[in-house]
């Protein structure tokens, strides 16, 4: 079921669950996610298991679904021979997907909610450079690249944009400019390591940047290590005196070389009620992240 409440409201008394890593969904049950689109192929190829993806997180008890477009942009569609209109027709899709696994999911009838995911120029690429940021391009220049795939998206609908994996500053004035006065509120979400940005900026001043941005009703980090989101929640909610977001990976590390995930998972839902009482009000999980731990999440914060 979808809801006349809004996102906001629900994150000012929260705390509210947030979905798992949408690939590891895809990937277990047998997608191939090794193209450059990543997860957005499905949108293009086979959308339905996209929407399957989405249902499977809110029957384990998630109360918001992150979209498939987060890898999907204008520039990506058209290396695999879509126009512009067609890339247009599979960013709304991305909702539409995630909308009607609100509506038709199983369980427990909550208010269900859809984030319009909007990843960073460098997930474009498809070459690591999300990780790093300082692609060399002006805040100008980022605004521009953005803009377009996000007047899109908020044409489609969604509830709130999710604003996620973030490098540095300067992508995060670009798209603080781009949602100013588009009408849906945003939430922004930095990818972080030691207490900065993955550009290397203190997280302090990264934060500070959404302190006054109305349009933005959380502010935070995701696809770090759950040990990162221990001090990046207490930052976040130091600085903005806004609700934090927060949904690291597993913990483990990705081996690019070998194409693999090393080590052990340091992901544990008892660490999501210091999150919680530290200030985060949407907790989740990224990549690696899947159905079982969002809903030992779930139980944990509405103590059942």
């Amino acid at each position: 079921m979808s809801t006349t409440e809004s996102l906001a409201a629900a994150v000012a008394d929260g705390p509210v669950v947030l979905d798992g890593g949408l690939s590891n969904q895809l990937a277990a049950a047998g997608h191939d996610l090794s193209d450059a689109l990543w997860s957005a192929r499905l949108l293009a190829d086979e959308p339905e298991a996209v929407t399957a993806a989405h249902r499977a997180y809110f029957e384990a008890g998630a109360d918001v679904a992150i979209t498939a477009s987060y890898q999907a942009t204008f520039e990506g569609f058209a290396r695999r021979g879509a126009g512009r209109e067609r890339a247009a027709e599979l960013l709304a899709l991305s909702v539409r997907c995630a909308r009607t696994a609100a509506e038709g999911a199983a369980g427990p009838r909550r208010p269900r909610w859809v984030a319009a995911s909007v990843g960073p120029y460098g997930a474009m690429l498809a070459d690591g450079s999300e990780y790093r940021g300082r692609y060399g391009l002006s805040v100008a220049e980022l605004e521009r690249f953005h803009r377009p795939r996000l007047e899109v998206l908020v044409a489609a609908a969604p509830d709130v944009l999710a604003l996620e994996t973030i490098p540095d500053t300067d992508e995060a004035e670009a798209l603080l400019r781009v949602v100013r006065g588009l009408g849906v509120p945003a939430w922004l979400s930095y990818s972080a390591a030691g207490g900065r940005t993955r550009a290397g900026q203190p997280l302090e001043d990264a934060f500070a940047l959404a302190a006054r941005a109305d349009e933005v009703i959380a502010v935070g980090v995701n696809c770090c290590t759950p040990e990162d989101a221990d001090h990046a929640v207490a930052v976040a909610a130091r600085v903005t005196d806004k609700p934090v977001v927060v949904y690291p990976n597993s913990g483990e590390r990705w081996d690019a070389r070998a194409r693999a995930w090393t080590g052990e998972p340091t992901f544990s839902p008892s660490r999501v009620t210091g999150w919680r009482d530290a200030g985060a009000r949407l907790i989740g999980g990224c990549c690696r992240v899947g159905p079982d731990t969002i809903t030992s999440i779930a139980r944990t914060l509405r103590g059942s």
